[in-house]
């Protein structure tokens, strides 16, 4: 599964205003919700809230890749966001977060969350891809840059 498969450009966030982790999941659940009217803003949110209720999903090093499943989702999408400034997301480095993988999956996926959700992974470890993804300026740049380094593997 390439990110390509559940990430276009329009799920792009280049200048997350949120400044906590409440606020962040919030203004990504009303993105995603906005670009998918099959979505209530208000469901996703308390399903990613439910999430980090578990454990937090930001691994460190200015990353975090909020996810969960819903019944009204039909495939696994996402969306990517970008905090200049950093967010507390309760990071497991202690850090302040800067990159967001936000997926959604149906339910029912267990084998395609959980590849959609290594392959971020394994992209959101290179150091120098996200010093790129932090430089990059419009969120045409930033979806290309992603489907470069998508590309790779």
């Amino acid at each position: 599964m390439k990110i390509t498969d559940f990430l276009d450009a329009a799920g792009i966030i280049p200048d997350l205003k949120a400044r906590d982790k409440k606020e962040a999941l919030k203004e990504m659940a009303d993105w995603m919700a906005s670009k998918d009217p099959s979505l209530d803003a208000q469901r996703l949110l308390d399903t990613l809230l439910n999430r980090e209720k578990v454990s937090t999903t930001a691994i460190g090093e200015g990353v975090a890749i909020p996810h969960g499943k819903m019944a009204a989702v039909k495939r696994v999408f996402g969306a990517f966001a970008r905090s200049s400034q950093g967010v507390d997301f309760d990071s497991l480095d202690g850090g302040l977060t800067y990159l967001f993988f936000l997926l959604v999956a149906p339910e029912d996926s267990t084998t395609d969350h959980l590849k959609a959700l290594a392959r971020i992974s394994r992209l959101l470890k290179d150091a120098s891809f996200r010093s790129r993804l932090m430089q990059e300026k419009t969120k045409e740049e930033i979806f290309n840059a992603i489907k470069e380094e998508d590309g790779k593997f």
